[in-house]
């Protein structure tokens, strides 16, 4: 039998990632790999002599090999960035540029509608040179690359859905264009992945596909016997990590915090993380007189994100709406019990965890104190935690995407037609 041969889209992929993507992009086609897979990954940029560990990694601002006319160029192609901080970082990015060169040429466009445009024109060319069998994309950016790829070559598409547009904006200010893509994208694919069942039912209730086109796929975690850190604790600590936006729901942790120490003053909060509710959050905690006890730390990646959690006494994953989550998982990774929202995927599949509608602070802080002041549960949550989180092996997603790329490969080679 030949080896099977994907060609993947995405945004980002370590070492330059700006959250959960990048991280079960990375564990995904690493299962794959171990699954003998060959996988070529496709990111709209980065160093040209840029590398990965197991997969062929494909920079599509750096064009040259495949003969176009389309200088590299640093590009403004971002995850998470929307279309009003695009244009904001434009006028400093033409300023970059201007010191670079003074014959620099801006070929980008002033908004990140043109950059994914770029993205799908660059993706053309690539599926027209290299070898593969099915395309796989990750989330909205990256969908029209793929219908492109698709339209050169005729190859089964497999859109996978990270996040929706309504799990971004909390099903506020839904923005058109992107919701357009989104669509689009899925009724282009021969199959849609959905990392949870509740990312499956707003894809069925708010897009219009049928359950019979979506499969869904959890994620999972990478998992490290031998520890990065040893720190040793004089005092409770609760952790957050991941952005600063409304769709992490960073507003509850902290108003559950103020909560936690009326009662508990012996108790300190780290937020790691960065986003557009950053100020607002700094202003709430000034404003509640926290201030000494919450401290933010900034963006982590690497191993400090590690070094984070082994600070912990518990993690806090508050999100509003969210598809998956990988962070419960990274936690209890690395021996530390999480209380996680019930608006989440993860939830649907990790047992040993307390779960909290996000926005019942009061919840939220009985939980918090009950896990630091029992250590029975503590104790309890933790073993459990770390026993069940080993079965979350990448290899088990990579095994049901490889199902999934045969049985597309199978109906295409006979004609039939997805649902």
């Amino acid at each position: 039998m030949n080896k099977l041969k994907v060609l993947m889209f995405g945004w980002e992929f370590p070492p330059f990632m700006s959250g959960g993507l990048g991280t079960a992009c990375y564990g995904l086609t690493k299962g794959l790999t171990n699954k003998n897979v060959d996988v070529t990954f496709v990111i709209p940029h980065g160093p040209e002599d840029m590398k990965a560990e197991f997969v062929k990694l494909l920079i599509a601002s750096n064009l040259s090999r495949y003969n176009l006319k389309i200088k590299r160029i640093d590009s403004l192609l971002k995850p998470y960035l929307t279309e009003t901080q695009y244009s904001t970082n434009y006028e400093q990015y033409i300023e970059t540029l201007k010191t670079k060169s003074e014959n620099s040429k801006v070929l980008y466009g002033r908004n990140i509608y043109d950059e994914v445009y770029r993205l799908s024109m660059a993706a053309k060319a690539i599926a027209m040179t290299e070898e593969f069998d099915v395309i796989h994309c990750h989330d909205w950016m990256a969908f029209p690359a793929g219908i492109e790829a698709k339209k050169a070559t005729g190859k089964p598409l497999i859109v996978q859905v990270h996040a929706t547009e309504f799990d971004r904006t909390g099903g506020n200010s839904v923005n058109q264009y992107v919701y357009d893509i989104e669509r689009q994208g899925m009724l282009q694919a021969d199959r849609v992945i959905a990392v949870s069942y509740f990312t499956k039912q707003k894809i069925m209730q708010h897009y219009g596909i049928s359950g019979d086109k979506i499969v869904v796929v959890h994620n999972a975690v990478d998992f490290t016997d031998e520890p990065n850190f040893n720190v040793k604790k004089n005092e409770k600590v609760v952790l957050y990590l991941g952005r600063l936006t409304l769709q992490k729901g960073p507003d509850y942790f902290i108003e559950a915090a103020k909560k936690v120490l009326d009662y508990d003053p012996e108790v300190k909060f780290i937020v790691v993380g960065n986003g557009d509710m950053e100020a607002r959050l700094v202003d709430r905690v000034a404003q509640l007189g926290i201030g000494s006890k919450v401290l933010f730390a900034g963006w982590a990646s690497g191993p400090d994100v590690d070094r984070m959690y082994k600070l912990a006494d518990l993690y806090v994953m508050p999100s509003v709406s969210e598809p998956f989550g990988i962070t419960p998982l990274e936690a209890l990774r690395n021996n530390v019990p999480v209380i996680i929202s019930k608006q989440s995927g993860v939830s649907e599949v990790l047992k040993n965890a307390l779960k909290v509608d996000f926005w019942d602070v009061d919840e939220l802080a009985n939980k918090i104190l009950t896990v630091l002041n029992y250590r029975g549960l503590h104790h309890e949550l933790l073993h459990h935690g770390a026993i069940e989180v080993r079965t979350f092996s990448w290899n088990v997603p990579a095994q049901k995407c490889i199902d999934i790329y045969n049985l597309v490969l199978h109906e295409h080679a006979h004609g039939e037609k997805a649902p």
